[in-house]
């Protein structure tokens, strides 16, 4: 478990189903001696450290307190230590490297103080392509497994998961006729339509909110809307027919996305109820009631 709790009552259920927790804290560690005393187990667990993220994890700077509070417990087995990475992707690696030397400090003090830290891990996806003297005894990889990385991908990861449905309805439209919500697409001609039982609830064009809020920020958010507002941005699905498994048609989205369904423009393309749909989506955001398939 890689995030840290001082709530007893899930330290509790982590140890009953025999994993390995985190302690990031100091109160942490005195409610994880606690269960492990009632319960009369050995814990094991890994050390966050807090290089620098603000998130979970002793602060590196209190040395000094993270020494007296594991000198003090007797049944936390420490099997590895970590910290993680807040600007790895960036094209500087002043920061990351500050991170990287603020934890290998924090290590050999501990080392000194005959505190052994057990396995040592750090980098995440992006430190873990980009600096290989960081590397340590392992790495967490996490959205390069899904070909997704916010470095340039010079390594060749293709992005990996779809999502798959079908065809439920097909229908003829005829020009100057409104689709989706806010009548925010006004068909041009006469068009045939195919409806998919799809949308944002199953994580269909699910994206994060914008969550840096200073003024270079701002305007650097600006100045990307502007320039993707002279792009064609429109989403496009692929459907495939009964016969052919392997020839996928292109097909432009149109009008808004609803909560459940979609509406795409099928016309003059041989699309009938039942074929298969593919969809680009990124995995994390598809709803935990789908499905997975594994191949």
């Amino acid at each position: 478990m890689l995030s840290s709790t001082a709530v007893k009552k899930e330290i509790e259920t982590l140890v009953d189903n025999n994993i390995i927790i985190t302690i990031g804290s100091k109160e942490a560690l005195d409610v994880a001696e606690e269960v492990a005393k009632n319960k009369n187990k050995k814990i094991k667990a890994h050390l966050k450290i807090d290089t620098g993220f603000g998130r979970y994890g002793f602060c590196y700077n209190e040395k000094e307190k993270i020494l007296e509070a594991l000198k003090n417990t007797q049944n936390i087995e420490i099997e590895g230590t970590f910290s993680h990475f807040s600007l790895a992707f960036y094209e500087k690696d002043e920061y990351t490297k500050t991170q990287f030397d603020r934890f290998i400090n924090v290590i050999e003090f501990l080392k000194e103080n005959d505190i052994n830290p057990g396995m040592l891990h750090i980098c995440n996806s992006s430190a873990f392509l980009k600096f290989k003297e960081m590397r340590l005894n392992a790495v967490r990889v996490g959205s390069a497994f899904l070909g997704r990385l916010a470095i340039p991908n010079i390594y060749g990861l293709k992005k990996i998961g779809y999502l798959k449905s079908n065809i439920t309805e097909v229908k003829q439209l005829p020009k100057g006729y409104n689709i989706g919500y806010s009548n925010s697409y006004t068909t041009k001609s006469e068009i045939q339509v195919g409806i998919i039982p799809c949308g944002y609830a199953d994580g269909y064009n699910v994206r994060e909110q914008k969550d840096m809020f200073r003024k270079r920020d701002k305007l650097r958010y600006i100045i990307r809307d502007i320039k993707d507002s002279f792009k064609d941005k429109s989403l496009y699905v692929n459907v495939t027919g009964k016969e052919n498994k392997d020839e996928y048609k292109k097909c432009k989205v149109l009008g808004r996305i609803g909560m459940y369904n979609l509406t795409i423009d099928i016309t003059n393309k041989n699309i009938n109820v039942g074929d298969e749909v593919k969809l680009e989506i990124n995995p994390i955001f598809v709803n935990s009631n789908i499905r997975r398939e594994y191949v």
